[in-house]
């Protein structure tokens, strides 16, 4: 009975470990989601982003030969790049090696139009919103917070799924009339003025007081809100 019970104990553990000197032959899903697998485990996703990989199929003509070692993978190219190539690697007597193309996609949580906004139309939450869009489709400084720019009003005309960025939009535009509030700790006080050029909040623009002509740069507090802290 004991003779009995150390066999199967053997025969379990060899069916959970095969031998290495037995060959296997590995189909094209497997190489392909190897692949995958070695690509996630290697490159992370960018500071505030994602990241996903598409693997190339491999062409069923190809004949994949059994392999008597683990497959091993690596990437011989610039990570940085989108597009690279894994190269899978049997290491056993007969080595053989394949070269998978792949698709790195990295993006960002940006403010995009969600329909077509024309120049001069007022951004609001019914026609901007939070979106993940890919890297190379992202032109100018991202904007990541939607209240930024709830209120502003296009600077020209922004397609469907375009960015929002602070060439495109302005909280205030030049040649608006603002308010420009000069504050201490103790007093506030509210003038009139022109905006003569364009920005988003908080940042400082050149203004003229419609009273004084003075040129100031406060910095933008709200749609067509500036303020100076005297």
């Amino acid at each position: 009975m004991h003779t009995i019970k150390v066999f199967l104990t053997i025969m379990f553990f060899i069916a959970l470990f095969p031998l290495v000197s037995s060959a296997t032959t590995w189909d094209s899903a497997y190489i392909e989601s190897f692949a995958k697998s070695y690509l996630e485990s290697k490159i992370a996703p960018p500071s505030g982003g994602k990241i996903s990989f598409n693997v190339a199929d491999i062409d069923p003509r190809v004949i994949i030969k059994s392999c008597q070692v683990p497959l091993t993978a690596n990437i011989p190219e610039n990570t940085s790049r989108r597009n690279v190539n894994v190269k899978i690697t049997c290491e056993d007597s007969t080595s053989w090696h394949i070269y998978l193309p792949a698709k790195i996609e990295r993006t960002f949580a940006v403010v995009v139009a969600t329909s077509t906004i024309e120049k001069g139309d007022i951004l609001t939450k019914e026609n901007i919103a939070i979106k993940y869009i890919a890297k190379n489709r992202i032109r100018g400084e991202k904007l990541t917070d939607i209240n930024s720019v709830l209120g502003s009003k296009a600077e020209k005309r922004i397609g469907a799924d375009h960015t929002i960025t602070k060439r495109n939009a302005c909280l205030v535009c030049k040649g608006d009339a603002i308010t420009i509030i000069a504050k201490t700790e103790n007093f506030m006080i509210k003038t009139k003025g022109t905006a003569l050029s364009s920005g988003n909040l908080n940042q400082q623009i050149r203004v003229k007081n419609s009273r004084s002509g003075r040129v100031i740069k406060p910095k933008i507090s709200a749609v067509n809100q500036v303020t100076i802290n005297l």
